[in-house]
């Protein structure tokens, strides 16, 4: 069974929608990050997350043999936290990276969908993850700009 951080505080083994529950309590705790302590911790701290997640996931696909468990969370946690990072100045945007990121780590579009289906280790399983969230931060940013002028 994946441990404490793979499965982020073990988010990881809700028995519905393990993505989505991983994504929420990062998200969650991302916000708290920024808001309390400073972005540069978040980012910081991404960085740290995701160096040690690739240790962690092909240690563990060795030992298990699974490839990208459904109960391994650290990737969306890494996820979301770049969506974050690239656009999280208020409310709205924090919402709108949220379901940007998990619209695209469940639907998986073009080059998001490649990497999951034909990549395999660690890089497989955070690539499309990280992947998503660059499109989700881009994607939040870029419609707040374009709705904001409009409320």
């Amino acid at each position: 069974m994946p441990n404490s951080f793979l499965t982020f505080f073990y988010s990881g083994l809700s028995p519905k929608a393990p993505g989505t529950a991983g994504s929420l309590l990062a998200t969650v705790l991302g916000v708290v990050l920024i808001r309390y302590i400073s972005m540069e911790t978040l980012v910081l701290l991404t960085i740290l997350v995701t160096m040690i997640a690739f240790k962690q996931i092909n240690a563990y696909e060795e030992q298990s043999g699974n490839h990208d468990d459904s109960r391994i969370v650290i990737d969306e946690v890494v996820g979301v936290w770049i969506a974050l990072i690239l656009s999280s100045q208020t409310m709205l945007q924090i919402v709108l990276s949220f379901l940007f990121f998990r619209l695209y780590d469940i639907w998986k579009p073009s080059l998001i969908g490649r990497i999951d289906r034909n990549v395999k280790g660690a890089l497989g399983v955070m690539g499309d993850d990280m992947l998503a969230g660059v499109l989700a931060g881009i994607s939040s940013a870029a419609l707040y700009q374009l709705v904001t002028p409009l409320i």
